[in-house]
């Protein structure tokens, strides 16, 4: 038998925190003279009470967790805060349904810039301040995860960033807390030069703020339905592009800044990847928005940067609608959105990392057949590559495609055209947010899916940022076998 006291005691401490958040959309909403401030103070207090008795009811003494205590608390500390976050968008102003609220929340705290809202222009600051702290506070959530939780539990090939401390427990937990210090600091730090620089852009204090959050955490929030297009500046637009880039690359760089150890970006073999991907769609996009679309060349490159840099690091922020793209830009994009950041961002998608495995693997493969005697050894970051880590890798992309069929089947059998579909279904595996058609394009919603489809669509988000074998393997017998 599972002991669960540990797993509450987690969820517990996560829906405090979450409590505690609600406070900040209450004070600017009882500033701005919204009465939406007394449903943030009711929903705190709600969900403070049963934060307190989880955490309290199932406190248990300092011990090590088992590798499935570590499952449930992944995939659980996520999904339960994410049903209180609901409460505000229920019983507030929107009066959304219990489906769309879930889906609202889900969303915000996976930073998936999907929405089922429409009009976001004329929303209340302490909602929309709501939904760009989910997404912050989501990500902070992914960080953490990726560093400390998924390359322990070894999924699809996350081992490889395992963090080896030699010596004693105590050195490795003061590593640790150092670690975590960095990355938050530079998380926080980050979001506060951004909102810095986009007020000196143009921007009010609050929309920098919550674009900075939004954009930083890789989210997609904004203030208005338009997103960045809305601002019509090529400053706020750049600013955006580079704070997306940002948030798409690892944030254990902050920890080597910290320590002094900067030529690691120059060495990262990932970094070189996610780099040359950019640029490559960047220069794709580009030339067919001057040729097709009669941009001059400097606006089509500030576009289609954008528009890039967004799609492949899953933030979903916008000043073109891309929806209604076809032939090369739309295979451009689509494909990018399956790759993702970098593994340690707030990104999601596949990481990049994991087609570098493949790449690297099948040189190795080619090499051989020329050479069958020869013993080679597939490298990543000047470390070997084990062959367990390769095939946990293929096994992570045979399930991600095979998630990815079974929603965008289940979609079209509710009802959605193909486009529809596949793009929202690619697009909540890969917390995109944004998919192709009118509907569900930038700058639509998802409001008028089927709620089956949206409760599917949901799974999808949840699935896509705890890396599918996390919420997966809760599925299978044996795990819950002594």
């Amino acid at each position: 038998m599972i002991d669960l006291r540990p797993v509450l005691s987690t969820i517990g401490a996560l829906v405090c925190v979450l409590a505690a958040a609600m406070w900040l959309p209450a004070v600017i909403d009882f500033r701005d003279g919204h009465e939406e401030w007394m449903v943030f103070a009711t929903s705190s207090g709600l969900t403070l009470f049963f934060g307190l008795a989880l955490l309290l009811g199932t406190r248990v003494t300092n011990q090590r967790r088992s590798v499935r205590q570590t499952y449930l608390s992944a995939t659980f500390g996520l999904a339960v805060p994410g049903l209180f976050a609901a409460l505000p968008l229920i019983y507030g102003p929107l009066q959304l349904s219990v489906t769309d609220a879930v889906f609202e929340s889900l969303a915000g705290l996976t930073t998936t810039s999907a929405t089922v809202i429409r009009g976001l222009d004329a929303l209340p600051r302490g909602l929309l301040l709501w939904r760009a702290l989910l997404g912050w506070m989501g990500g902070i959530g992914v960080v953490a995860m990726a560093i400390a939780v998924l390359p322990e539990l070894a999924v699809g090939g996350m081992q490889m960033f395992r963090l080896e401390v030699p010596g004693p427990a105590e050195r490795a937990t003061s590593r640790g807390r150092r670690i975590a210090a960095s990355i938050l600091a530079g998380y926080c730090g980050a979001t506060a030069l951004l909102a810095l620089a986009l007020w000196v852009a143009g921007m009010s204090g609050f929309e920098a703020l919550v674009h900075a959050m939004g954009t930083i955490s890789t989210s997609g929030a904004s203030t208005s339905d338009a997103s960045i297009g809305h601002f019509d500046s090529a400053a706020i637009t750049v600013l955006i592009t580079f704070g997306m880039i940002l948030g798409g690359m690892p944030f254990m760089l902050f920890f080597h800044f910290l320590r002094g150890n900067r030529k690691i970006v120059l060495r990262d073999h990932q970094l070189r990847w996610y780099f040359a991907l950019l640029a490559l769609g960047t220069m794709g996009v580009s030339a067919w928005l001057v040729s097709s679309r009669g941009l001059a060349p400097l606006d089509a490159l500030r576009h289609g940067a954008l528009t890039v840099v967004s799609v492949m690091t899953g933030t979903g922020h916008f000043t073109l609608e891309y929806g209604n793209w076809g032939g090369m830009p739309a295979a451009i994009l689509f494909f990018l959105a399956f790759v993702g950041g970098c593994a340690g961002s707030t990104s999601g998608g596949i990481k990049v990392f994991r087609f570098q495995f493949l790449f690297t693997d099948a040189l190795m493969q080619i090499r051989r057949l020329l050479r069958p005697h020869a013993v080679l050894i597939a490298g990543f970051n000047r470390r070997p590559i084990p062959e367990e880590v390769l095939g946990s890798v293929m096994g992570f992309l045979f399930v991600y495609a095979l998630a990815f069929a079974m929603l965008a089947m289940s979609l079209a059998f509710l009802g959605l055209d193909f486009v529809t579909a596949m793009s929202g279904a690619a697009s909540a595996l890969a917390n995109l947010g944004p998919g192709l058609g009118p509907e569900i394009g930038p700058g639509g919603s998802y409001a008028g899916l089927p709620d089956l489809a949206k409760w599917l669509l949901s799974m999808g988000m949840l699935v896509g940022r705890l890396e599918l074998f996390t919420v997966l393997v809760l599925f299978v017998p044996a795990f819950w076998r002594q």
